[in-house]
């Protein structure tokens, strides 16, 4: 069987012979080039299951090559080498298609965990069916298929090839987890574990402890040496859930670990290496956090590489159909399945979802107790700020309906007659959504002003909840004024 051929791009003679004596000591091919030129040449003739180039060549710079590479050879995973501390040259070759980066002065561990992830993806990519029947087989966890979904399951498909971070932003119960395991399922590491991390669920004492792991003795009930999250995720993927909750102190030992590559246990004096490819997740707008000075810059870059946006319930209504069919499938009791009646299909076509597929599931699971005979209708779903009487609820889809500012009041009141329209009537909004949006708005702000912006009373003057309330500002971008 022939050896995996690598080609080592770098002018600097004493590393590349380095890298080349390791590199053969693993059993693997190995072709040089000082020079874009040679590199391109050998590229003509060859193919590589991994190139490693330096980003300063004499006839260029290596982030061209990585877009050559990424454009015409796309089996084929590279990596660069950057100088110390080039975070910038790092980050932009893995926007650019690097499948990831070494530091100088390289560590020849770190070498040789980053060559046999690149071996293993490159297996991948080359197997029988190449990397588009992988995909196939690899059922998504994430239903839907609209336009917006299935975009969304080729981006990951896509990003699931590199090792550069991921930063998935959406809001609360969108799916953000689904969408880290997907990732991890498509690509090379999916052997290998799959640990997810809520950051905001952690004391901050235990932090490194639980982060690192500890040695036996480090403190007070460290009775036995435990691994950390980043010893369980090694060769794997760790996510790192609503990581905008990390305090600061921990923001600063989690920058070095993944810069690094490398752990420390406490208790420990020596750090070991580990290979880990970190996706993040948060509901809020990390951007914002850093300019308040709530997140660090430098860790903002380097988890934000790549952005993956999961889009809101209410952006995709037209899969709510197939979502709820799934999931009553799965709350159903063993040998039978609820349905849900028209009506009741487009009543929930018809609410904005302010918890996205979370709220879904739940209404759903409530929605079963209450149903007769195995068919879910309107009243049973007990929909709240937007709910829609059986006779109002036609079987034709319509725009999501605007949250409304407090609870619905359990009264019926009598329908007023309808009015006709005619060419006098200049006064109706552009657009009613909107004007709801900008009502509401108003109304929270003169709330906020009126308590100095104390949320808890905005919220009690309102007659609404403090979660409701932070909801809505979320939502309508209202923002605490600078101190």
């Amino acid at each position: 069987m022939t050896a995996p051929r690598i080609l080592v791009v770098d002018d600097e003679a004493d590393l590349r012979e380095l890298l080349e004596i390791t590199l053969v000591k693993m059993g693997l091919d190995v072709d040089c080039a000082d020079c874009l030129s040679a590199a391109r040449a050998h590229l003509a003739q060859h193919e590589y299951a991994l190139v490693l180039t330096d980003m300063r060549l004499p006839d260029g710079i290596g982030i061209e090559l990585v877009r050559e590479v990424a454009n015409n050879c796309r089996n084929t995973p590279i990596a660069v080498i950057t100088a110390f501390g080039s975070t910038d040259n790092a980050v932009a070759a893995l926007k650019a298609g690097a499948f990831d980066y070494l530091s100088k002065p390289v560590g020849l561990e770190q070498l040789r965990l980053m060559v046999q992830s690149a071996l293993r993806m490159h297996k991948v990519d080359t197997g029988a069916g190449a990397a588009d029947g992988i995909a196939a087989a690899v059922a998504s966890r994430l239903t839907g298929q609209s336009a917006v979904m299935q975009d969304l399951r080729a981006q990951i498909v896509r990003l699931a090839r590199s090792m550069a971070p991921v930063a998935i932003t959406g809001e609360s119960g969108s799916g953000k987890e689904l969408a880290a395991r997907d990732i991890h399922a498509h690509s090379a590491r999916a052997d290998k574990p799959f640990i997810a991390v809520n950051c905001g669920a952690i004391p901050e004492a235990l932090m490194e402890a639980e982060f690192f792991g500890y040695r036996k003795g480090a403190f007070t009930g460290a009775n036995d040496d435990r691994d950390g999250f980043f010893q369980a995720a090694n060769g794997g993927t760790l996510m790192l859930d609503e990581v905008a909750d990390l305090p600061l102190q921990m923001q600063v030992k989690l920058l070095r670990a993944i810069q690094e590559r490398r752990v420390r246990k406490v208790g420990a004096t020596v750090e070991e290496p580990v290979d880990v490819r970190i996706v993040s997740a948060t509901h809020q707008n990390l951007a914002e956090c850093v300019e308040k000075g709530r997140f660090r810059q430098d860790l903002f870059y380097r988890l934000n590489v790549i952005e993956l946006r999961l889009p809101p319930l209410r952006e995709r209504l037209d899969d709510i159909g197939l979502m709820a069919d799934a999931l009553l499938e799965r709350l159903s009791a063993p040998g039978s399945k609820a349905e849900l009646s028209p009506q009741a299909l487009h009543a929930l076509c018809s609410y904005s979802f302010p918890g996205n597929v979370r709220e879904l599931e739940n209404i759903l699971e409530r929605a079963l107790a209450f149903s007769n005979g195995g068919v879910i209708e309107v009243a049973d779903l007990a929909l709240k700020g937007g709910a829609l009487s059986v006779a109002d609820v036609a079987p034709t889809p319509i725009a999501p309906a605007p949250a409304v500012l407090a609870e619905p009041v359990a009264t019926t009141l009598p329908l007023a007659e309808p009015v006709p329209l005619s060419a006098a009537d200049e006064n109706l909004p552009h657009s009613l959504p909107e004007h709801l949006d900008n009502v509401e708005r108003e109304i929270i702000r003169r709330a906020l002003a009126k308590t100095h912006f104390n949320r808890t009373q905005a919220a009690e003057l309102l007659g609404i909840s403090f979660r409701q309330l932070r909801y809505r500002m979320q939502r309508l971008s209202i923002h605490e004024p600078d101190s």
